[in-house]
């Protein structure tokens, strides 16, 4: 497994990561609902061929779902690398990914790819560029699924126009504390943009990680949904620094009470649960962020966040660990983690 990068980028204190993601189709394969077996293998194949070239940012080593352990699987997804269904997938089903582990082409998902690219801090422009930039390439080597009118043909109607998905992953823990994330979700909806768990639709946000994204792709150009979703990001990061200083001087001691205990139980706990430890090192995270825990560095946090996952821990483990063994292990990573 490669090195997470430490690279922070803008607004990284809160805005943990910015993803864009483009849906493609064939005009020469069915859609996923009518693909055969063979269709999917001959995907592959072709897909294979097109980025064998490709080292614009670095060799893609494409992962194969047939022959991938589930563990290995579910790593990739809770590094943000391949989705829930990708990583739930019994089809012929796969993923290119380059070895900084911020560009990845999924093939066989939902629709035939779903190029992405990530970054940390607010960084869309940068993210779309490269999925741009791969998008032409695999499109001087075969023919897109797209209408004039219409724009890009998807197999989900929402994703039809633009097949772009922009978003960023924030970190909103005193919008939570104060109750307001309930009208920042409110907000949202009216101007077509969604917020979703850690891992997108239908999932949790644990640790106070939110995933704000367009919901709308057709009638709308790249460019705009991107600088309408950098400014309604930078709004809400705006909005999160504000109540967080409202509630540090509303009760010093109490904000600092519950980071420092937060604080003292990482360094020290012997077992921790996955969830325990999303809600920990939240804590500590807004900690650091606000200058009130001086020793750890934030790029630190998010490594542990994402190494201390259950499936990510056994891959580093080399071998499969019953649930106490993955509590144990956990708590001893992040140890090493926030004292290194």
């Amino acid at each position: 497994m490669s090195k997470i990068p430490a690279e922070k980028g803008p607004e990284f204190d809160i805005a943990v990561s910015s993803r864009v993601r483009l849906a493609r189709n064939f005009a020469d394969i069915p859609f996923s609902a009518k693909m055969s077996t063979k269709h999917q293998a001959d995907l592959i194949k072709r897909m294979q061929e097109i980025m064998s070239g490709f080292t614009v940012y670095g060799k893609l080593m494409f992962a194969d779902m047939n022959t991938l352990h589930p563990v290995d699987r579910i790593s990739l997804m809770e590094r943000h690398l391949i989705s829930p269904e990708l990583a739930d997938s019994k089809e012929n089903s796969g993923a290119f990914i380059n070895e900084n582990e911020n560009v990845s082409i999924m093939v066989n998902e939902e629709d035939h790819l779903r190029v992405q690219s990530i970054f940390r801090g607010i960084q869309l422009e940068k993210a779309y560029k490269v999925c741009d930039e791969i998008d032409s390439l695999i499109a001087e080597k075969a023919d897109y699924a797209f209408d004039d009118k219409y724009g890009y043909l998807t197999s989900c109607p929402t994703n039809i126009g633009t097949g772009m998905r922009a978003s960023v992953m924030l970190h909103l823990p005193a919008l939570v504390m104060t109750g307001y994330m309930k009208s920042i979700l409110e907000s949202c909806n009216k101007v077509g943009v969604t917020v979703r768990g850690i891992y997108g639709e239908n999932s949790e946000a644990v640790g106070d990680m939110f995933q704000v994204s367009n919901q709308v792709t057709l009638g709308r150009k790249e460019e705009e949904t991107i600088a309408s979703i950098d400014g309604i990001c930078k709004q809400i990061i705006d909005r999160e620094k504000m109540l967080r200083l409202q509630l540090y001087k509303k009760n010093i001691y109490r904000f600092e009470d519950r980071i420092f205990r937060s604080y003292g139980i990482l360094q020290n706990a012997r077992i921790l649960t996955s969830k325990e430890s999303f809600k920990l090192l939240s804590d500590v995270r807004l900690g650091v962020s606000m200058g009130i825990i001086n020793d750890i560095d934030i790029a630190a946090l998010n490594e542990a966040m994402i190494l201390s996952q259950p499936a990510t821990l056994q891959k580093m483990s080399g071998k499969p660990l019953e649930q106490d063994e993955r509590d144990i292990k956990r708590a001893e990573l992040i140890r090493i983690k926030i004292t290194n």
